[in-house]
């Protein structure tokens, strides 16, 4: 059979019809792998006034820090109503942010203001103030030094005696720097951080500043509003590691949700 011009263009016209009439090809769903798994396994409640910039488990007792101006305090939290007992009220023209405790020191970040604060963990007196160049959002430790976050994709490590930068470590994941960390929790070897104004909480292997894993919160977010519509961003991680348990919480939440999580692999 010969086939001419005119039949090959036929064809070629047949079978293009027969590639768009086709069902497109199943798209198989995007899956995170770096995506952490959690379960709720109870939920306290939180006081809605509350602009919660830290939070963390000291024994056995849940701390926490708020920030707005005129309304910034550290407090004992009582779990079994979300009362804090406050222990420091800052004056007006500071803005709380992120604590830490370490070696029976309470220090604190302000936001713009560039000062921070130690206090004495047995009266909450005031031992020093310091300064830094930066803004101040979190703030933990590894045991050893002071770790903060200003709102870039760094972390800032601090020498706990004079409060000097020691080192910075950059955050990055596939697309790039991870900017806006903001509450900070040391676990077992790594950090975990909110990433401000989303529902995500970062891990971190602090050694190479690379994201390792992500818990994303949008379900807790959602339930959180339903029963508050007055809620802000997530902000707000604690570890209990006597319960193994992983608390978080957000800017006038109504509820911290205690939470199990894929185990955290210790970093060699």
């Amino acid at each position: 059979m010969k086939f001419t011009m005119k039949s090959s263009l036929w064809i070629v016209l047949a079978a293009l019809a027969i590639i768009s009439c086709s069902p497109p090809k199943e798209q198989k769903a995007t899956v995170d792998s770096l995506r952490i798994n959690y379960t709720i396994r109870s939920v306290w409640p939180h006081d809605t006034e509350a602009f919660t910039q830290g939070l963390l488990i000291y024994k056995g007792e849940l701390y926490e820090s708020t920030g707005q101006n005129g309304t910034s305090w550290i407090g004992i939290v009582d779990v079994n109503t979300g009362v804090a007992n406050k222990k420091v009220i800052l004056d007006d023209r500071y803005f709380g942010e992120g604590i830490a405790i370490l070696n029976n020191k309470v220090y604190q970040l302000t936001y713009t203001t560039k000062v921070g604060f130690v206090y004495s963990l047995k009266d909450f007196k005031k031992l020093k103030e310091w300064t830094y160049q930066s803004q101040g959002w979190g703030l933990t430790h590894d045991n050893v030094n002071l770790i903060m976050s200003d709102g870039s994709n760094k972390l800032l490590y601090l020498d706990t005696l004079t409060q000097e930068i020691v080192k910075s470590v950059a955050v990055t994941e596939e697309q790039g720097p991870v900017k806006n960390l903001n509450e900070l929790e040391y676990i077992e070897g790594f950090v975990y951080a909110n990433v401000w104004q989303t529902n995500t909480i970062v891990k971190i292997d602090p050694v190479t500043g690379k994201v390792v894993g992500r818990l994303d919160l949008t379900a807790l977010a959602n339930d959180a509003r339903k029963a508050s519509p007055q809620v802000d961003v997530l902000n707000g991680i604690a570890w209990h590691p006597d319960t193994r348990s992983f608390l978080v919480t957000g800017k006038h939440w109504p509820h911290v949700y205690i939470l199990k999580i894929d185990e955290p692999r210790k970093v060699n």
